[in-house]
């Protein structure tokens, strides 16, 4: 970024001016929506591509829109009046998604190509990308033992094929709409999000959720085993919802417009997961491994160095008592006869 730029990224939230939040009946949209009510925002237009009726959470006192943001028309619309756009719309799921859906997954590009296109005709002020940690190069997440990725560990691009592609492509795009047109960005790399009012089954949940998922179905059906996908010894950092929206706000409100890991560091196997899992539970299940099954990376955690320095705060949520709230939200869902209208989602990170 230029000096120019740096100098126009702070930002006073007005909790009097409108707050867009795209994806918003999606799982961190949802999440993101309640927190700015809690916060005294009067203003909150939220929108997603679902019919409100399939939202994860739908919030009085906000206008809630059902729009398809891949239509620049639907964009201009969202952004109207708009001070501050959180942009987490996106076609995404975990890997069993994002590995056999790669062109849906491209196509979210639209969205905040118009979106930003929007944002620059409404003079929105401050413009917030979720990103992803699948931008990081594949050539440096191939070890279980992997070194925590840095923020420059994107270059040279080698990203997750398909998802990780438009997430750093649409990165781009936010600096160059900043340095050209003067939008002030947010980017957070999202680092394997979970917690309640998340997906949990149908295809698109992440390992969290579908480990917790799994073992509860273990014990009502009385199977008594798991499928894991890979041989378990992959690794991974996941980070709690909470964590997540804390980090969102504490951006929104700083000067930082270059992209930043927004993840937990704590490092686990997939076995290492289930473990976490089968001991809230109280069980200890079969293990049957799938390793013909989409796995992505060998190893993947977050560096906080720079989130620390520059926000003087990182993820601390545990994943033990991150996984504890969310077993909890997912066992309440299968034994109350919910239905999971998650598993029906698209366009909501």
């Amino acid at each position: 970024m230029t000096a120019a730029s740096e100098e126009r990224c702070g930002v006073d939230m007005d909790r009097n001016e409108l707050v867009v939040v795209t994806g918003g009946g999606g799982f961190i949209g949802g999440h993101v929506v309640s927190e700015l009510l809690a916060r005294g925002f009067g203003r909150v237009r939220a929108v997603d591509i679902k019919p409100l009726g399939r939202w994860y959470q739908q919030h009085d006192g906000v206008e809630n829109v059902s729009a398809d943001l891949r239509d620049a028309d639907s964009c201009q619309s969202a952004a109207a009046g708009a001070a501050t756009i959180v942009n987490l719309a996106a076609d995404m799921g975990g890997m069993g998604f994002i590995e056999t859906h790669k062109a849906d997954c491209m196509v979210s590009v639209l969205i905040n190509t118009h979106l930003l296109i929007a944002a620059r005709d409404a003079g929105v002020g401050t413009f917030l990308f979720g990103s992803s940690a699948c931008v990081y190069a594949a050539d440096k997440q191939t070890d279980t033992e992997v070194t925590a990725l840095r923020e420059q560990d994107a270059y040279p691009a080698m990203p997750e094929d398909g998802y990780g592609w438009e997430k750093l492509f649409s990165e781009r795009m936010c600096r160059h709409f900043m340095e050209d047109y003067g939008i002030s960005v947010r980017v957070p790399r999202f680092h394997n999000v979970y917690g309640p009012f998340g997906t949990y089954d149908g295809g698109r949940e992440k390992a969290p959720a579908a480990v917790c998922r799994k073992v509860i179905q273990a014990q009502l059906d009385g199977s008594n085993a798991i499928e894991i996908w890979g041989d378990g010894k992959q690794t991974r950092s996941f980070t709690y919802i909470d964590d997540t929206i804390e980090g969102i706000f504490r951006l929104l409100e700083s000067d930082v417009s270059e992209p930043i890991n927004l993840g937990s560091s704590q490092l686990v196997t997939i076995n290492g997961l289930v473990d976490i899992v089968e001991g809230i539970a109280g069980v200890q299940l079969d293990r049957n491994y799938l390793t013909s099954a989409p796995q992505g990376v060998r190893g993947r955690n977050s560096d906080n160095t720079l989130i620390l320095d520059r926000l003087g705060w990182a993820p601390s949520i545990s994943l033990e008592d991150g996984l504890a709230k969310t077993y909890a939200w997912i066992y309440e869902q299968m034994t109350s006869g919910a239905r999971d209208e998650a598993a029906l989602a698209f366009q909501g990170t």
